[in-house]
């Protein structure tokens, strides 16, 4: 049985290293990673990517697959439910390094597998709507840079953009401010404002960033 390590490192404020450190600091033990650099989770597919193909291949049944969330399989709703489905239907366990989810086909109760289904989808949902927020903000800050810079770029943000995918993520399964911070090294403060106000937040980062 092996345990691999799947990433998907998409723009340049994301690095491997920080995903495999944090994966290892959570306590997962790796057998093997594969990473896919420069791919968009929205437009394509997981088994169209090299690593993401090679996945498919590799993984057995007992085998466990750890990412960092959902997000890192996709950012489309039919392509992570379809996938996560697939890899439970050959007997792989699918776990995340936040809030330390797992997948798997055990549950033989019908409400239990429900259950379990309706979080993948919410959890799949989640990460095709960030990936549409962030598109959307990334629109408007082309606009804004037509205009005057010192009118649209307003105040440096303290977080690149993993982190608030992180914050995104850990709020949209209701984890508290204080646990937030703590996962983050960001301020409550910063944090309550991202969770008040997320499409400025990833709007303001995304002026910032090079888009």
């Amino acid at each position: 049985m092996t345990t691999i390590f799947y990433a998907r490192v998409s723009t340049a404020d994301q690095t491997l290293d920080h995903q495999v450190t944090q994966a290892r600091k959570a306590g997962f033990e790796i057998d093997e990673i594969l990473s896919d650099h420069g791919v968009s989770g929205v437009s394509t597919a997981l088994r169209d990517r090299p690593e993401g193909k090679r996945l498919f291949d590799k993984l057995r049944k007992g085998d466990t697959l750890v990412v960092r969330w959902v997000d890192r399989l996709g950012r489309n709703y039919q392509d992570v439910t379809d996938t996560i489905r697939e890899f439970m239907r050959r007997g792989v366990t699918i776990r995340t390094v936040i809030n330390g989810m797992i997948f798997d086909g055990t549950p033989q109760d019908p409400m239990q597998e429900a259950v379990r289904d309706a979080l993948i989808a919410f959890m799949a949902a989640t990460a095709q709507a960030q990936a549409e927020a962030t598109k959307e903000a990334q629109r408007a800050g082309i606009e804004a840079a037509r205009g005057d810079d010192r009118k649209y770029r307003g105040r440096k943000p303290s977080y690149d953009r993993e982190t608030l995918e992180i914050v995104l993520s850990m709020l949209s399964n209701g984890d508290g401010a204080s646990a937030i911070s703590k996962a983050t090294g960001l301020s409550r403060q910063t944090i309550l404002r991202i969770k008040n106000s997320p499409h400025d937040s990833q709007k303001n980062l995304n002026n910032w960033l090079k888009i």
